[in-house]
């Protein structure tokens, strides 16, 4: 994918040499003399051993550039919080990782206007848009614990990329495996027992736990179909041909393992938004669904992703490399009602109500629940027990930056995102809908900005403590 747009981004390079951080020219923006297709070439001319030998040689200069991006936006240093785990045990990380500009503080941004901010070009770059490992290329990628364990469950089937590695450090990605609790059966707890689950071991895990119908849903959901870049077309981006990806492959044990992708619903190319693989954990109480949320219901979404999102969008190439077309009522509702049933981890010190239990939380979470729920503004979107409104907002983040292209993705407006449920947070780094945000300290200090709420040093520490017991 994404070959149809490099002549088009060529010819933009030939114009404009742009590096990180500079600011786009008005003239860039103007129509291009030939425009960028929608469509992806059906008929691929190079030899593929071509392929593999001219994009693994570009790999390594292609992955210095993302690791050189990502070691100039944050402090990568593996530093957890101190007594603060994910529910398996994780540990969870600490601090603020954005790096400011030289010379400012936290403090001092948040004392100015959007415009001034703008117009100095102080917007940390670690909130700006995240571009994909290859941004003109994009594609599913995957965590290398991930690509390690379905080798050794599975042996034939490998989700390692010759032209791509997954960018992000380990201790920034959630645990794995994940574990997994049902609406149904919460007297069970961790019903995965530890395991990833996969074809291998689902029916020994879910045999007399769920019913026929849902059994079956899991096995579909546990299947893999061809998908961009695992297939047996000569454009694929794995070695051998393969049998493709499984919605638990991203999804992980009903989870996430943070693997990422572009969203198909965007063109050009350097408008797609890296999506961070959202947490399936609580879809039954979620109401929109999809990278642009045109999706009503999760049935709606699992088969939108078997059709199209695999493909980026393209049902023409989705034919030729053999899209898997579900059928509504005896295996995309089999597969919604299983979704249905993943439930969030258990918060110990919330009550029914989804608020904190004072005889149970400490000063410093109660501080922060007040500030949520007051200075902070935080309820106004995310609303207890589960903490959504099940909506979708605009934040208008490019009030503070100029436009710039940055590793191939275009920064400029996220548009309307979706409120993502805040219940089990701290399970699902990094955040926001494309990663940009490593730790929910990173997060804290986004939406102060954004938001305009003036928090202090010490209300951002209670306001995380209150998030990690969500």
């Amino acid at each position: 994918m994404g070959s149809h747009f490099s002549s088009h981004l060529r010819s933009r390079a030939a114009l404009l040499t742009l590096s990180l951080g500079t600011l786009l020219p008005q003239a860039v923006f103007s129509e291009p003399a030939s425009k960028a297709s929608s469509y992806a070439p059906v008929v691929i001319t190079e030899d593929f051993n071509t392929t593999v030998s001219r994009m693994s040689a570009a790999k390594p200069g292609i992955m210095k550039r993302q690791a050189d991006l990502l070691a100039e936006r944050y402090d990568l240093a593996n530093r957890p919080a101190p007594g603060i785990t994910m529910t398996k045990g994780k540990p969870v990380q600490d601090g603020v990782r954005v790096k400011l500009p030289a010379g400012t503080t936290w403090e001092q941004l948040a004392g100015m206007s959007s415009d001034e901010i703008k117009a100095r070009n102080l917007f940390p770059k670690g909130f700006l848009p995240l571009p994909h490992p290859n941004h003109p290329e994009g594609g599913m990628l995957f965590p290398r614990f991930h690509i390690d364990e379905i080798k050794r469950q599975e042996g034939d089937r490998d989700l390692t990329r010759f032209d791509l590695d997954f960018d992000l450090a380990d201790h920034f990605l959630p645990e794995f495996p994940a574990p997994i609790f049902l609406t149904t059966r919460p007297d069970l707890g961790d019903v995965s027992k530890g395991e990833l689950v996969t074809l291998n071991n689902f029916f020994k895990l879910f045999n007399g736990v769920l019913n026929p119908k849902q059994l079956e849903g899991m096995r579909l959901l546990l299947t893999p179909f061809p998908q961009q870049q695992f297939n047996v077309t000569d454009d694929r981006r794995s070695v051998k041909p393969s049998r493709g990806v499984a919605c638990l492959d991203c999804h992980a044990n009903g989870h996430t393992n943070a693997s990422t992708h572009l969203a198909g619903d965007v063109r050009p190319q350097e408008f797609r938004h890296r999506i961070d693989t959202p947490s399936l954990r609580g879809v039954n109480i979620q109401r929109l669904f999809g990278s642009q949320r045109a999706l009503k219901s999760v049935e709606d979404f699992t088969e939108f992703e078997q059709r199209a999102a695999y493909f980026d969008g393209d049902p023409i190439i989705a034919t030729k490399k053999g899209v898997n077309v579900l059928e509504r009522g005896s295996q995309v509702h089999f597969m919604g009602e299983l979704q249905a049933l993943l439930d969030f981890p258990p918060a110990p010190k919330l009550g029914i109500d989804g608020k904190l239990d004072p005889a149970k939380a400490t000063p410093a979470e109660l501080r922060g629940q007040a500030l949520f729920f007051g200075k902070a503004n935080c309820a106004s979107c995310h609303a207890p027990p589960y903490y959504t409104d099940n909506s979708m907002h605009n934040l208008k983040t490019e009030r503070f930056f100029a436009p710039r292209l940055v590793n191939g993705r275009l920064a400029n407006m996220d548009g309307p995102i979706k409120t993502f449920p805040l219940r089990g947070i701290k399970d699902s780094p990094p955040y926001l809908h494309d990663g940009r945000l490593l730790t929910l300290d990173d997060t804290v200090e986004f939406f102060n900005l954004v938001l305009g709420t003036k928090l202090t040093p010490l209300e951002k520490r209670d306001l995380v403590s209150f998030l990690r017991q969500l």
